[in-house]
């Protein structure tokens, strides 16, 4: 089992009144608050989300009305946030855990970064996944999303062929903007394995876009794309 005696809180320099004005403002792609820590799998969800996007803060000991309720202590979420962070992410985030004290009570304020690492992936029984923030909401990664990530993170290079498939995918794009993995496939006549691939390459060379709508992955010119192609 996973203990460490070593406390690696820190005393924030942020008080109870800065705490109290940054919950008013609402969670966002930024911003997630919980009254505690449910479990370090949950906790590890929303830590993952944000070290795979742009990352951010979490507050412990805040309600869903924004009001501020503290937790009794804080070994307890301290213990679950490290499990999250070093155990169940891979590979591990290294998160910031500060308290303010808040009566006889604590408010923890963890900071996120994003990761150098992406993609973080949460371990579960269930099977891995990778989640990102979007908005208020995390969202599980879809595979040609995680090719995407992959690629950007890493040191090699991105190359594609210009090919009579591509000029169909431009063509049709000038013309309804945007297009599936599927029905790319249908429109060259190729494998879906081999369009999503196609589509994950010109993503990563910032010549597309990918957007999701409705559990749905979209791809469609990038705004470098439109201005320079």
């Amino acid at each position: 089992m996973y203990y460490n005696n070593h406390s690696t809180v820190s005393l924030s320099e942020m008080d109870y009144l800065d705490v109290k004005n940054l919950a008013q403002t609402g969670e966002g792609a930024y911003l997630e608050f919980k009254r505690t820590i449910p479990s370090a799998y949950k906790i590890a969800r929303e830590i993952a989300a944000f070290a795979n996007t742009k990352g951010g803060t979490l507050l412990i000991g805040v309600d869903d009305d924004c009001s501020l309720i503290g937790v009794s202590g804080y070994q307890e979420e301290e213990y679950l946030l490290k499990k999250a962070a070093e155990e169940l992410c891979r590979p591990r985030v290294d998160i910031d855990i500060e308290i303010v004290h808040f009566g006889e009570r604590d408010l923890l304020v963890i900071r996120v970064p994003e990761s150098d690492e992406k993609p973080i992936v949460v371990q579960a029984e269930e099977g891995d996944i990778v989640l990102m923030r979007e908005d208020d909401r995390n969202k599980v990664a879809s595979r040609e999303l995680i090719e995407v990530i992959k690629n950007k993170n890493s040191d090699e290079g991105v190359t594609f062929e210009y090919g009579q498939n591509e000029q169909k995918l431009f063509r049709y794009l000038n013309e309804y903007g945007e297009i599936t993995v599927k029905k790319f496939a249908h429109l060259v006549n190729i494998s879906p394995a081999k369009a999503s691939a196609t589509l994950v390459n010109l993503v990563s060379a910032d010549i597309l876009n990918l957007f999701r709508k409705k559990n749905v992955d979209y791809f469609t010119y990038s705004r470098k794309c439109k201005n320079e192609c």
